[in-house]
């Protein structure tokens, strides 16, 4: 006899986004992953995420999955009609347009609330109401002035983060407002107005910067010239210029790594006997430990520090991850669609419910794709949905 299925947490709930790029996405995604019913409201041309080269072109089916699709044009008032019958059927609205796009449609919180008292709306910005406020931000934007370029390149060089953390953290944060905005309804029968904001959510990020300000009065160098609170916690060059990160935290790890690779006498010195001591001698114990491990391949290092469960890793690439064992052995990889229709893998949330990841129940949505059954349940005929099409104003199946 098979278990039967547990629903999951966010079953029953439906979601109505204006959203496009990222931040908006990832909190429509994390919505959906949980099991709310995601409906995508795009331009009948389809979201420009969709075309996107470059950097952006796995935006969209990396954020889009467990959605559903409705194509209308929103600068036509039978399209925000439509869109408004999909509102009163919502329990959450979620955007992320420009501050006054979505007053300018009719479908800001303060016009729908009064629509429907119940509702949660999720607001994705780039700063929350405030002297910055009418700024046009980007990920790029917020970690410049919000010192995370600053600690990630060297000095003088700021360098944004490798990847989109305030869009993709913002849309995070904006799903958990949106589910403590869905607990309080419970208890007050009423919605509210959520806002997630790309700057506070930067600051949030280097606040353990700020914090060690506060704590020491000596403001925190940029990570690559950062005195570590660790002896060994870099990446070494190794055997045919192979790279590998190496730590020992601890007292405790300092003997097991001196024992493994045969540094009895560095074990012995006095001038390296505590982790401070050690940090404070890294300018000369750095060289000897580099040199003694430079012969040794990456391989070879890996299997000693694994066998003794001291941390290390591989320096990897995004793409070298699709065939990564644990990844695939543990099912964090989930078949995905792509925009040309090919087929992919895109990694799964990073946590698991009563043991299991959620998956992918829907794959990204073809422009539309759900136009005809989402617009039927909300009260159009076939006739009317035909009509709408001849205009232009909406398009799919």
């Amino acid at each position: 006899m098979s278990e039967v299925q547990k629903p999951l947490p966010y079953a029953g709930v439906r979601v109505v986004e204006f959203t496009h790029m990222v931040m908006g996405p990832s909190c429509g995604m994390l919505l959906a992953d949980l099991g709310a019913e995601v409906i995508k409201v795009e331009p009948v041309e389809g979201d420009n995420t969709r075309r996107l080269l470059g950097s952006g072109a796995g935006f969209f089916p990396t954020f889009n999955r467990n959605k559903k699709s409705v194509a209308l044009d929103l600068k036509r008032p039978e399209g925000v009609e439509a869109a408004l019958r999909l509102i009163a059927t919502a329990d959450i609205v979620s955007e992320n347009f420009k501050p006054g796009t979505m007053k300018k449609l009719g479908l800001d919180y303060d016009s729908l609330k009064k629509l429907n008292p119940r509702l949660i709306y999720v607001s994705h910005k780039g700063f929350l109401p405030g002297p910055y406020d009418h700024r046009t931000a980007l990920d790029e934007v917020v970690q410049m002035m919000g010192g995370l370029a600053y600690m990630t390149g060297r000095s003088g060089d700021p360098l944004r983060a490798g990847t989109s953390v305030n869009d993709i953290m913002g849309g995070m944060f904006g799903a958990i407002g949106a589910m403590a905005a869905l607990r309080q309804r419970d208890i007050t029968g009423e919605g509210c107005e959520v806002q997630s904001a790309l700057f506070e959510n930067n600051i949030f990020l280097v606040a353990q910067h700020m914090m060690q300000f506060a704590a020491t009065g000596k403001a925190a160098d940029p990570m690559p010239s950062r005195i570590s609170a660790w002896a060994v916690y870099d990446v070494f060059t190794v055997k045919d210029g192979e790279q590998i990160f190496l730590a020992a935290v601890s007292d405790k790890q300092w003997g097991i790594f001196c024992k493994a690779f045969g540094l009895e006498e560095m074990l012995a010195d006095p001038r390296l006997k505590t982790n401070n001591d050690r940090v404070k001698a890294r300018d000369w114990m750095l060289p000897i430990l580099r040199s003694h491990l430079a012969d040794r391949s990456a391989a070879e290092l890996s299997a000693v520090f694994e066998q003794n469960e001291l941390p290390f890793a591989p320096i990897s690439r995004p793409q070298d991850l699709f065939d990564d064992p644990h990844l695939n052995a543990t099912g964090g990889l989930a078949p995905i669609r792509m925009n040309d229709g090919s087929t992919s893998k895109v990694p799964l949330m990073p946590f698991t419910i009563g043991g299991e990841r959620p998956g992918i129940r829907l794959q990204p949505p073809l422009i539309g794709e759900h136009t005809n059954a989402l617009l039927k349940e909300v009260g159009y005929s076939d006739a009317d949905i035909a009509a709408l099409k001849s205009q232009h104003i909406t398009t799919g199946d």
